[in-house]
């Protein structure tokens, strides 16, 4: 017997609205079949990094597509829903405005559901859970990196759940409001850009021990706006996308060719979101740092890039 239930992952860039049946398999695992998935550019987190606060009008574009995702979890005879919010919403001295605003509007689905703030901990198990659903045990050890907009989760682990996890304090929003000013951006602001995932990033591998890993997985708008323009999609394509192997001669060819685009040649990419024109340069240097240590410490060859993430793993969290 199937249950239908609903996630929503509220990031400092995206809001993603996955509406799913769950059914319990022979092993009494739960599996997913998808009924709606949609996401929105909100830039919740607009400023946070400099201002500490949510910014008002953040909060009206959220509410806004929160309103609509409701309608639709209403029209689809939703049971039960998760929402969560990461990174933006757990460095606002402001988050409890935004609260009251989600809490209104989840209510209108499952009397008293709330949405929660999760550790970067949690964050990476959810993440995890989502992207690794698919692959082949055989091809574990993962290390799974979850590059959103205000930080960027490294998982370790294998068929048996996560091992170790943590989560940088950085994102494509955040290095780009921090570094990438220039339209291109300079020289000089990339190499700064470079350093300061380098440092952060340093601090991800102190903890968990890539070298371990045999897979690199890589979910998120960041990691598939990557693939869909190294693919040269015509436009964005979700099914081309998933499961996407890429060496990492072109991982790092793609990101150089986005960082050294300016506004308009990004924008004019088919495959390119409107709301990740200006902030996908960010999440291409992270990207090559990231690159470049996990070829050094583990060995690896190639990306797989993911379409199922986080969201995936709140939807199986309450299935």
């Amino acid at each position: 017997m199937s249950e239908r239930i609903a996630a929503v992952d509220c990031g400092t860039n995206s809001i993603r609205l996955l509406i799913a049946d769950a059914v319990r398999g022979e092993n009494g695992a739960p599996h997913l079949t998808d009924v709606h998935r949609e996401m929105r550019i909100v830039r919740l987190g607009q400023g946070v990094d400099a201002n500490g606060s949510l910014n008002p009008e953040a909060i009206e574009r959220t509410r806004a597509a929160l309103r609509d995702y409701v309608d639709l979890m209403i029209e689809a005879k939703v049971t039960k829903v998760r929402m969560v919010t990461t990174s933006a919403t757990r460095d606002a001295s402001n988050r409890d405005d935004f609260f009251s605003m989600t809490g209104a509007e989840l209510e209108r689905v499952v009397p008293g559901a709330q949405a929660e703030v999760i550790t970067g901990d949690e964050e990476a198990r959810l993440s995890f859970a989502g992207a690794v659903g698919e692959l082949s045990a055989a091809a574990g050890p993962f290390v799974v990196v979850d590059l959103g907009g205000g930080s960027t989760e490294v998982v370790l682990g294998d068929a048996g759940g996560v091992q170790s996890a943590y989560s940088a304090d950085i994102g494509c929003v955040r290095i780009t409001e921090r570094c990438l000013l220039g339209n291109p951006p300079t020289r000089e602001e990339v190499a700064s850009a470079r350093f300061f995932a380098s440092e952060r990033l340093a601090q991800a591998f102190g903890v968990v021990p890539v070298e371990r890993a045999h897979t690199w997985v890589g979910v998120a708008g960041t990691m598939t706006t990557l693939a869909a323009v190294a693919l040269d999609l015509p436009e964005y394509d979700s099914e081309k996308v998933h499961l996407t192997r890429l060496s990492l001669a072109e991982v790092r060819a793609v990101c150089d060719r986005l960082i050294g685009m300016d506004h308009d040649e990004r924008a004019a990419l088919g495959p390119m979101h409107p709301g990740r024109v200006d902030v996908i340069g960010g999440g291409a240097v992270i990207t090559e740092v990231l690159a470049d240590e996990l070829a050094r410490r583990a060995g690896i060859s190639e990306l797989i890039v993911s379409e199922h993430d986080i969201l995936d793993g709140i939807a199986l969290s309450i299935a």
